[in-house]
């Protein structure tokens, strides 16, 4: 570990073109959404609200167990190349917006630069939730409980010819008002802890995991209420409940949350949420930061990699 003090990492990161953060960024995106796709599937599935026995689920066990069973395994995965596909251009600009921005606002400037990593933060996902959100509806659509759709283009055309354009953005307020404090929260939690476990800021992929586990999960529980009822309007369509189905926004939403189950509704599929986005998030930092030290000493053409890249860190 005495090689690992001699990387500069912060310098490096810093410095580094957006272009590399964008690849970065892209690559990180595809890499997370798809290992952690079957947990996502499960939140689904917990947070729709249906009258149907089959469609409603007591807790994560018993859905996965359920799902497993009379569905096949393979069920878990249906959509993923919904994230794949919206996940690569989404988190590039994602990530390449938060570099500009952050590097804008002083954040790669010494000490905790919070108010600009959140700045940077909020701006990141109002840019990539613009290209993600129709994804992540035919996603999310391909994942509910009978789905009728077996592939991306059949949903996106199905959806589009029974609903219209406007399905693919009709939860899009609610979905910035859910990631827009979720991203300042996550951006923020994991400068902090980063350099809390890391002040010598030296290049380390144990920090970028603990680091971003820790964010993904203190974002993700804080906005699950938002969550669900998000979930309820990108689902709406393939809903029969007639309430449901004529949701128009978050206000709908939430007074149907509010009103059929209280507070515990909008706690639905909390702990898959948290346990999505611990090791997702860990897994999308440590994989961009990697990726992104990476290209910068290929940008640098440097002849010898660092120690831990050439023993795949």
């Amino acid at each position: 570990m005495a090689e690992e003090d001699d990387i500069d990492y912060e310098s490096l990161g810093s410095a580094a073109p957006l272009g590399v953060s964008m690849l970065a960024g892209s690559l990180a995106g595809i890499t997370e959404h798809a290992v952690i796709f079957p947990v996502d599937s499960i939140k689904t599935r917990m947070q729709v609200f249906s009258t149907q026995p089959a469609a409603v689920y007591n807790g994560m066990t018993e859905a996965f167990t359920r799902v497993v069973s009379t569905e096949g395994a393979s069920r878990l995965w249906r959509g993923v190349w919904s994230v794949v596909l919206g996940a690569g251009p989404a988190h590039a600009v994602y990530f390449g917006t938060y570099e500009a921005v952050k590097d804008a606002a002083g954040g790669n400037r010494a000490g905790h630069q919070i108010t600009a990593t959140a700045i940077a933060g909020a701006s990141a996902t109002i840019a990539s939730d613009t290209l993600m959100n129709p994804f992540d509806v035919i996603k999310q659509r391909m994942q509910v409980h009978g789905s009728e759709y077996r592939t991306v283009a059949a949903c996106a055309r199905g959806v589009y010819q029974k609903e219209g354009l406007r399905a693919f953005y009709l939860s899009y307020p609610t979905t910035l008002v859910m990631t827009v404090p979720f991203t300042a929260v996550q951006f923020s939690t994991y400068e902090v802890v980063k350099s809390l476990i890391n002040p010598s800021n030296t290049y380390s992929p144990m920090t970028h995991v603990l680091a971003g586990a820790v964010a993904g999960g203190v974002g993700g529980a804080v906005t699950t209420p938002l969550d669900v009822a998000k979930t309820l309007l990108q689902t709406r369509g393939s809903s029969s409940d007639a309430e449901i189905r004529n949701a128009t926004g978050m206000k709908d939403a939430f007074s149907i949350i509010w009103r059929r189950h209280g507070v515990k509704g909008f706690l639905r599929g909390l702990t898959p949420r948290v346990l999505t986005f611990m090791p997702s998030n860990a897994l999308s930092w440590v994989t961009y930061e990697g990726f992104k030290m990476l290209f910068s000493y290929e940008d640098k053409s440097d002849s010898s990699p660092p120690p831990l890249i050439q023993a795949g860190m």
